[in-house]
């Protein structure tokens, strides 16, 4: 079952919706004084206090709408502009012309460039720009297409102000997946070394052990302890490299930045992506060399089981075929439109025709279990193999043919 834990809560977001919901009580107070204080110069008042008072309803029923991004919709965004809107249009409905011209404030005044700002924290600098642009027509409108230089002022320092609070919420974002990642890394890097040190204490310790009486031994023991040997190098290789499938996701909920760990799935899990390099590092040994990216190596699941069963047939070839004393690399390289594994070893080569007489007698490893593999996925094996020089085999796999 996954687990959550709370790494950091450090979000630039989260202030700004608190600032968000005390901004909208005060200018819903502010505009209803500001009709208080004027009541008398309006030509149809009850215009002006109907719509204060369903201002003031929607204001408080609404402010935990504002609280955070989540409960934030875009439905809610909607109806709080045309919230807004609706109050500047009646403007000319309740007030003089007179006022109005003169620079007189709408009737939900300041209060508008609240429902401007919630664009800007939910959805960034665009969608600020957006919300923006109907209040300034609204205004524009009620001016009779020839706004005061007051009002032009106010509308583009709404525009200014609000496109410029979204790009800097856009940054903090950013900011916290990032710090997120890092704090991913980091908790991935000391479960890792924990492991490394038990491991070291315990498991790698008696393989050295056992490799050593082995050889003094002789006999059988020296064989058994060449396998631990081998055994040895291979776990102290797959410990050092940290392969390990992720078990903790990165995201932000606008609380800051979290890490959520959870439990890895069974391998038998074909949905999503794997890293290759978590299937190919295990092969490394004191026989096989392992080079591979810096970064996650990604090939939807059942891709990348099939390139690695490919990847193992190659190797069997290399253990039956090249003898006990050949040495095998791996390298596996990741080119963007497609991931590419070369299997190389310096065992005898083989010789020409000997891989059409092995299928003509029914001996199909290379055609079935590497070539067919590849084929399925959309890719290709190339093997290319010089008597006394060993053999090659490159195996290709296209992005987005995969399955």
């Amino acid at each position: 079952m996954a687990k959550r834990e709370r790494v950091v809560r450090m979000s630039v977001e989260q202030p700004l919706w608190r600032a968000l919901t005390a901004y909208r009580l005060l200018t819903m107070v502010y505009a209803a004084l500001l009709f208080a204080s004027a009541y008398k110069d309006f030509d149809r008042p009850w215009v002006a206090a109907g719509y204060l008072a369903v201002l003031a309803v929607w204001t408080v029923a609404t402010h935990r709408k504002v609280a955070n991004a989540v409960s934030c919709t875009k439905r809610f965004l909607g109806a709080d502009l045309t919230v807004a809107l609706v109050g500047i249009l009646l403007t000319p409905v309740a007030d003089t012309y007179e006022r109005i011209a003169g620079g007189g404030p709408t009737l939900p005044s300041i209060w508008t460039a609240g429902s401007v700002l919630a664009f800007a924290i939910k959805g960034g600098w665009r969608w600020a720009g957006f919300a923006s642009t109907f209040v300034a027509a609204a205004n524009v409108l009620v001016h009779g297409g020839n706004p005061t230089r007051d009002t032009l002022h106010n509308v583009l320092l709404v525009w200014v102000a609000s496109i410029a609070i979204g790009y800097v919420v856009e940054v903090a974002r950013a900011s916290e997946a990032t710090l997120a990642r890092a704090l991913e890394i980091e908790a991935a890097t000391r479960e890792r070394e924990r492991l490394a040190r038990d491991i070291h204490d315990g498991v790698l310790q008696v393989l050295a052990m056992v490799q050593r009486r082995g050889t003094e031994l002789g006999g059988e023991a020296a064989e058994l302890g060449r396998m631990a040997g081998e055994q040895e190098v291979a776990l102290r290789t797959l410990v050092s490299s940290g392969l390990v499938p992720a078990s903790r996701i990165s995201r932000d909920e606008s609380l800051g930045a979290l890490v959520d760990a959870y439990e890895v799935d069974e391998p038998g899990a074909d949905e999503g992506e794997l890293d290759l390099r978590t299937l190919l590092a295990p092969h490394a040994g004191s026989r096989v060399s392992f080079a591979e990216p810096g970064t996650p190596v990604l090939l939807p699941v059942p891709a990348a089981k099939e390139l690695a069963a490919a990847v193992g047939a190659a190797l069997d070839n290399v253990r039956k075929h090249a003898g006990d004393g050949a040495r095998a690399w791996i390298l596996v390289e990741d080119w963007g439109d497609e991931v590419i594994v070369t299997v190389r070893d310096d065992g005898p080569g083989i010789p020409a025709g000997r891989l059409d007489q092995a299928e003509g007698e029914g001996r199909m490893g290379v055609a079935l279990s590497i070539r067919g593999r590849l084929r399925d996925l959309g890719g290709s094996a190339e093997l290319v193999s010089v008597p006394g020089q060993g053999t090659e085999v490159e195996l290709k796999v296209p992005r987005g043919r995969t399955q």
